[in-house]
């Protein structure tokens, strides 16, 4: 029998655990729970979850600061869950590391659709299928190894999430075409509907990092999208 992934729900409303913990449940996860920011970084000390699901707004230890110190040791997807439809809170979110987004309120159904497509994502990074080719994708100094999930600018490393790595190597393996959003939602985020916004704060995400290393990798298209901005 496989072994249920553990996903830690982090918020300090009860009501809300209880419907997300039983909808993951449901779904067939294993639920852990937590009421702020400082629980939920003692649970992951003693165990890393498979996932976190992750309320800004919290007493104690807010779920930014528990995503800033989760993000010092751990690479383990994150979505965040938020009473503010901010756009504020939905690119620092991002770009701290979160993988993905939802306003409450929202629907359990679409909170287990989007875990179990960012669980795809990171699962492929980890143990991508041993029977693929291993094609190293490059264009000039930027360089991503698919067999090893990392990328790198010349020889600087860059560290990133599971979905800036998807995007980017979307972007990579088709130089020169302008993708839409639409377009990169669809690769990025398979079935599951994001906004444009959600897109946009990964692109800046990708782009500051590869700025800390030398590199511009992704151009914008003016009223369309971004392509790759390697010639």
């Amino acid at each position: 029998m496989t072994e249920r992934a553990s996903i830690l729900v982090v918020d300090d409303d009860p009501h809300l655990r209880e419907v997300v913990g039983f909808a993951l449940t449901q779904a067939g996860f294993h639920i852990e729970q937590a009421r702020d920011g400082r629980e939920g970084l003692e649970f992951v000390r003693r165990s890393v979850p498979a996932l976190i699901v992750l309320d800004i707004m919290m007493p104690e230890m807010d779920g930014l600061e528990m995503c800033r110190e989760v993000r010092r040791a751990h690479d383990c997807p994150i979505v965040f869950l938020s009473s503010r439809d901010d756009e504020v809170d939905r690119i620092l979110g991002l770009e701290l590391g979160g993988d993905d987004y939802l306003t409450k309120p929202f629907s359990p159904r679409e909170l287990v659709a989007r875990v179990k497509a960012v669980l795809r994502r990171s699962r492929a990074l980890a143990s991508p299928p041993p029977a693929a080719p291993s094609p190293v994708l490059q264009r000039g100094p930027l360089r991503l190894d698919m067999d090893l999930w990392r990328a790198w600018w010349n020889e600087h490393e860059v560290v990133l999430t599971v979905t800036e790595f998807h995007l980017l190597a979307a972007l990579l393996r088709a130089p020169g075409k302008a993708f839409t959003r639409d377009e990169l939602m669809t690769r990025v985020y398979e079935d599951v509907v994001v906004s444009d916004r959600t897109i946009d704060s990964h692109v800046r995400h990708i782009r500051r990092k590869f700025a800390d290393a030398g590199g511009e990798v992704i151009q914008t298209v003016h009223g369309l999208g971004y392509r790759l901005a390697i010639p």
